[in-house]
């Protein structure tokens, strides 16, 4: 793990009760669950940012034609949508 870094944060009131409370009911300390939060955030933030570069000239029509190829194959076991959800053609 790196060397911690010691940073102060002002909260509002309402956020500060509700980060204890969580941490209280997580069983962790507050320190713990904003560092968590703010990891998963961080997450959240680089996943987008990553497919977002990914998708720079992507070429939706062929995409398109790809997933609707005749004689693709079939969902795998396990694959299939459930009951009820109907399929449709991108």
């Amino acid at each position: 793990m790196n060397k911690p870094a010691a940073i102060q944060v002002r909260l509002p009131l309402s956020v500060k009760s509700a980060v204890e409370r969580w941490a209280k009911i997580d069983g962790v300390s507050m320190n713990q669950l904003i560092s968590i939060a703010v990891a998963e955030k961080i997450a959240s933030l680089e996943a987008s940012e990553f497919f977002a570069k990914r998708a720079v000239g992507t070429d939706m029509d062929e995409f398109r034609r790809f997933l609707n190829r005749e004689n693709g194959e079939h969902p795998r076991k396990g694959d299939e949508l459930p009951d009820g959800i109907k399929r449709t053609r991108l």
